[in-house]
């Protein structure tokens, strides 16, 4: 076969795959998983796991200005905080493929909801658009409305990360807040200081935990083939009308949810794969918390920001999406897009970053950094192998991470 020709089949060959995960679906109902043996963390939502645990926990629905649909939920009460609520309010945003739940996977003991919680911190954990809890839209139906996934991160930085912060600061009446961003949760979070002028002051301080913003250097080969991949298909897939891609409750989540919690050896195997996914980091991630995570993980997105993700990959700035130049014309009024205006993120920035992480590489951090006018601190994991997803499912994620979080929401809080 000419090396054209195996091109094209390997192009023909993702396309099957990612039309079969878009379409079978496997609802397996919650008893027959109990029956199967998997953990029941896995089977619970946002409010049910925060229950179990002793933790009080709320609902909460934001509209934005385009119409979707977010859902957030509040942690007024941690199961050891003994003493008065402390403000402002704290927002927490998760990854790529992520939702809220990622911050509960690790268990009380080591996910960092729980943790920021038990301190006393008024915690508000969002859900951008496209994941499970934010798969809904004012007037657009995500099952029908091939519009409704014409979104990536520049769209959610543009317009959800700046509806929660101002639901948040509405419902509690505070003045100010303090954001935690992990990856895309931290990109999103400059593209709107970019965006979105006046923002940027309405936190006190931004921790940005191994932020996404250009993706130059990203290690991981596996990661990289799929995001460039998914870029390289994603006119042929918009054209077979798949816009949504790895939700909830498709073939691959509900396989990797049954297959990881067989056994110990399966659960090995999802961990390897973790591994090639991200870096090796052996025992961080606890057999317990693979077993959990995969009921929640992926969560969902839009083709078009996995796509999003594969042309950063193969750019050396953070700039908007490059539609070609017709097309930039049209929409940027530019043959170029514009980048992302990095020196109008004022607020203080903390950065913690992972020399392991296979994802956002410490070059792509350093240079972010750069162009930051206002980092207050820069840390590197004490740990060398601290990788990108042990942000959300290490174990050691009390004694690594959280102590310099807890630091710098003490120093903007008060009671």
């Amino acid at each position: 076969m000419t090396s054209k020709g195996f091109y094209i089949f390997n192009i023909l060959l993702l396309i099957s795959i990612a039309t079969l995960l878009y379409a079978i679906r496997l609802p397996i109902n919650t008893e027959t998983k109990i029956s199967w043996g998997y953990p029941k963390d896995s089977l619970f939502n946002f409010t049910e796991l925060t229950n179990e645990y002793g933790y009080s926990s709320q609902e909460h629905t934001v509209v934005t200005e385009d119409g979707y649909i977010l859902t957030m939920f509040r942690i007024n009460k941690g199961r050891n905080c003994n003493g008065k609520t402390k403000l402002p309010p704290v927002i927490l945003m998760h990854g790529l493929l992520q939702s809220s739940d990622s911050w509960l996977d690790a268990g009380p003991d080591a996910g960092l909801a729980y943790l920021i919680a038990d301190e006393c911190f008024d915690l508000w954990v969002g859900n951008c658009r496209g994941n499970y809890y934010s798969r809904r839209h004012v007037s657009l139906n995500p099952d029908t409305d091939h519009q409704y996934w014409q979104f990536s991160v520049d769209e959610i930085g543009y317009y959800d990360v700046p509806a929660m912060m101002d639901y948040v600061l509405d419902h509690t009446g505070a003045d100010n807040l303090n954001y935690i961003g992990f990856s895309q949760g931290a990109g999103t979070f400059f593209i709107m200081c970019s965006e979105r002028p006046g923002y940027c002051e309405k936190a006190n301080v931004m921790i940005a935990l191994a932020p996404a913003a250009r993706q130059t250097n990203t290690g991981s080969i596996l990661y990289r083939f799929i995001m460039e991949s998914v870029y390289t298909i994603e006119g042929i897939l918009k054209k077979t009308s798949v816009g949504e891609i790895l939700p909830k409750g498709s073939f691959s989540q509900e396989f990797l949810a049954f297959f990881c919690q067989l056994n110990s050896m399966t659960g090995s195997i999802c961990t390897t794969v973790q591994s090639l996914l991200d870096a090796y980091h052996p025992g961080s991630v606890s057999n317990e918390t693979t077993r959990v995570l995969y009921g929640h993980f992926p969560a969902g997105t839009s083709v078009h920001n996995m796509a999003r993700y594969g042309q950063s990959m193969m750019r050396n700035d953070f700039a908007k999406f490059d539609y070609g130049k017709v097309h930039n014309l049209e929409l940027y009024g530019s043959e170029e897009p514009p980048k992302y205006n990095l020196s109008a993120v004022t607020v203080p920035v903390v950065t913690l970053y992972g020399r392991n992480d296979g994802l956002v590489d410490v070059k792509d951090v350093k240079w972010l950094l750069k162009k930051l006018p206002n980092v207050v601190e820069e840390m590197a994991v004490s740990d060398a192998l601290w990788t990108h997803l042990d942000v959300t499912y290490s174990q050691y994620t009390r004694t690594l991470i959280f102590p310099k979080i807890y630091e710098h929401l003490q120093s903007n809080s008060y009671n």
